[in-house]
């Protein structure tokens, strides 16, 4: 979508806006296609660099290549803040904001040593993969879970409540029986050994030594796994209620606030109220 005319807006920074923001065009796309590629090889590189034996040998190249990168996306960046109409807006958008947190890992380098490792916030950035090659079918479809995680949260929430009181009410029981003999040294030592053995994920690095600790530990091994398919039968009994009443959604982007996903009958964006 164009930035709607204006006396004052020059004829390439619509042009601009159009090939950065929007997809619709041959020039878009490929702006897209090679922002997504960039993304990937950077990660890639601060992947690589984490590695000792090719740090070692590769390690100055490396960090030259990612500060390549984290120019481009810097300029990248700044780039769209001059062609946007509120600076401002876009830089307090949620996507505004994952293109800032880009370039601000490997500047924050210079003072606080290995955070250039958090580059990989860039991954974020590739869920414009959808609308770079006209996936808004998918959006739709991630919006269908959203809804039913969001129809489901009070009683995931409850769920959750009555999850972790069992945990510290065992845990702590555990604690009285068993002692500090056996690992159990402190209430939320104890209660972390529940979370574990109720997860039945069983790290091993507590157990206990008694027979009551023993029976309780099996008892709660066995009722994890009941618990774990609760939060699963929840959110699928929602989602399988009928959704044919369900709306679409298409790939406008408002030139304000850059908000997407907004459902084809709309004419006004849903964020800011822009007309669209």
């Amino acid at each position: 979508m164009d930035i709607p005319p204006h006396e004052n807006t020059p004829h390439w920074k619509q042009r601009a806006y159009r090939i950065i923001f929007e997809s619709d065009t041959p020039a878009g796309q490929a702006f897209d296609a090679v922002l997504l590629v960039a993304i990937v090889l950077s990660v890639l590189t601060v992947m690589l660099e984490s590695v000792n034996q090719i740090a070692a040998q590769y390690g100055s190249l490396l960090r030259a290549v990612e500060w390549a990168f984290t120019g481009l996306f810097l300029l990248e960046y700044i780039i769209r803040l001059v062609v946007v109409r509120r600076p401002l807006a876009y830089a307090l958008s949620l996507l505004g904001i994952i293109d800032l947190l880009a370039v601000l890992p490997t500047l924050a380098s210079l003072v606080m040593l290995g955070s250039h490792y958090l580059v990989v916030i860039r991954t974020l950035r590739l869920l414009r993969v959808f609308r770079v090659f006209k996936l808004g079918r998918f959006v739709g479809e991630g919006e269908f879970i959203l809804n039913a995680l969001k129809a489901s949260r009070f009683k995931i929430l409850v769920f959750l409540t009555a999850v972790l009181t069992l945990v510290i009410v065992i845990g702590t029981f555990m604690y009285v029986v068993e002692g500090g003999q056996n690992g159990f040294t402190s209430i939320p030592k104890s209660i972390y050994w529940a979370i574990v053995t109720l997860t039945t994920v069983g790290y091993g690095d507590i157990s206990p030594g008694t027979i009551l600790g023993q029976t309780m530990a099996s008892i709660l091994m066995i009722l994890g796994y009941a618990i774990i398919a609760v939060p699963t039968g929840i959110v699928s009994a929602q989602m399988a209620r009928p959704t044919s009443d369900a709306p679409t959604f298409k790939q406008a982007t408002c030139h304000i606030c850059q908000a997407g996903d907004h459902r084809d009958d709309a004419e006004f964006c849903w964020n800011c109220g822009e007309k669209l």
